[in-house]
């Protein structure tokens, strides 16, 4: 029989394979942006807001994702669900808005923005992992918000939530949200909003990016969090 020495070697080397393997076995996950999304739409623009944990099950691919993606000059997109779903989603809806507005002479609307990723998600929604806002601001309508959640409904609203985190948080918003808050009000409501999520939520975590659009372009900021 085997000594007690070649034993231990043995269930060492089982214990190497094993652990080697665990990570492997994690990255054949798909990597999802378990996520915290937010935007808000305040009188001459809108703020949104997202965390940057990606994830793929129990394994953080990447801590410092960038989950709010520019798909026009003043058109952004928060992404949750599979991120490979999300980004293509958004390399689309680029693709077709800048044809759009070469063909049209003119910046977009963000209605169409967000009705050109509702015809995606909706026409795929049996092959997508895809819930998305899509904000941003144009000269006719200002600032406005966007929701397409799985399944590819699209409705405008004054302020969306989305992602996993989005569940900790739905009675803080529905609280905390008025109609008519400044600029600053809307920054912090987000800041506030996304932060608690990802005090709660597993799959939520990383810094905070802001992207703050009106008339005057874009601003982008990251929060870290302690």
């Amino acid at each position: 029989g085997q000594s007690r020495l070649d034993r231990g070697q043995a269930f060492a080397r089982e214990m190497l394979v094993a652990e080697s393997a665990a990570p492997r076995a994690m990255m054949r996950e798909e990597a999802t942006t378990g996520t915290t999304i937010m935007a808000v739409a305040y009188e001459g623009g809108v703020i949104m807001g997202a965390d940057s944990r990606v994830s793929t099950g129990s394994y953080v691919a990447n801590r410092v994702g960038d989950k709010v993606t520019a798909i026009h000059d003043s058109i952004y997109m928060c992404r949750s669900g599979s991120a490979a779903d999300t980004q293509a989603v958004s390399d689309y809806v680029r693709h077709y808005l800048a044809a759009h507005a070469i063909e049209c002479d003119r910046p977009p609307l963000v209605a169409t923005a967000a009705n050109l990723c509702k015809r995606i998600c909706y026409e795929n929604k049996e092959k997508l992992l895809a819930g998305v806002i899509v904000a941003g601001y144009d000269p006719y309508r200002g600032g406005q918000v966007f929701v397409v959640p799985l399944g590819g409904t699209c409705a405008e609203v004054p302020f969306a939530i989305g992602g996993s985190g989005s569940t900790y948080i739905y009675g803080h918003v529905d609280h905390v949200y008025r109609p008519g808050m400044t600029k600053d009000e809307c920054v912090d409501f987000v800041k506030t909003a996304v932060e608690r999520a990802m005090a709660r939520d597993g799959s939520s975590g990383g810094i905070i990016r802001l992207v703050a659009i009106d008339a005057t372009g874009v601003e982008r900021q990251y929060i870290t969090v302690s």
